[in-house]
């Protein structure tokens, strides 16, 4: 009887690894329901091996990887009214990611200003850069990229002052 007992555990244990074996891999994606609870779907993973999809043609430039690091440049605001001229050189950066986006912050009259750059559509150079601060000091730009790591523009803030603007080194 003893032996009958263990080939029969034996026979489950490789049905329950066989069975194991043959499931495919999946993950889990968690999405908010309009109500706000949340649900999982489960999405299979592709058989190992798989070769990863390319990005669409046009997305990333020919000779350039498919992940880039975003580059942090610098930039400067120079006084271009009297309003302005009160408070000198204004410097802060912005952090290009390299996709059409940007993180910009900037230290105006001892406020912290953050906000974001996106290229307007159609024209990978041109742009509009916007920030605000937690004490209610807002700005707004828009600038030309001469390349992606230098470039010019304009900004205005909302008490008035205008600032020629400076990207890059």
């Amino acid at each position: 009887m003893a032996k009958s007992e263990a080939l029969r555990r034996w026979r489950s244990a490789l049905v329950v690894v066989g069975g194991a074996l043959a499931l495919p891999a999946c993950y889990v994606v968690p999405a908010t329901g309009p109500d706000g609870t949340v649900n999982y779907g489960y999405y299979p993973l592709p058989p190992p091996g798989t070769p990863m999809p390319t990005p669409p043609a046009g997305t990333v430039s020919p000779g350039t990887p498919a992940t880039v690091s975003p580059a942090t440049l610098t930039v400067r605001l120079y006084p271009a009214n009297e309003r302005a001229t009160k408070t000198g050189v204004v410097s802060g950066t912005v952090a290009n990611m390299m996709s059409g986006k940007g993180r910009f912050v900037v230290n105006y009259e001892g406020e912290v200003l953050s906000g974001e750059a996106t290229r307007v559509s159609n024209d990978d150079k041109r742009g509009v850069a916007s920030a605000f601060s937690s004490g209610g000091m807002y700005m707004s730009c828009e600038y030309h990229m001469n390349t992606p790591y230098q470039g010019t523009g304009t900004c205005s803030f909302a008490n008035g002052a205008k600032y020629q603007m400076h990207i890059g080194n």
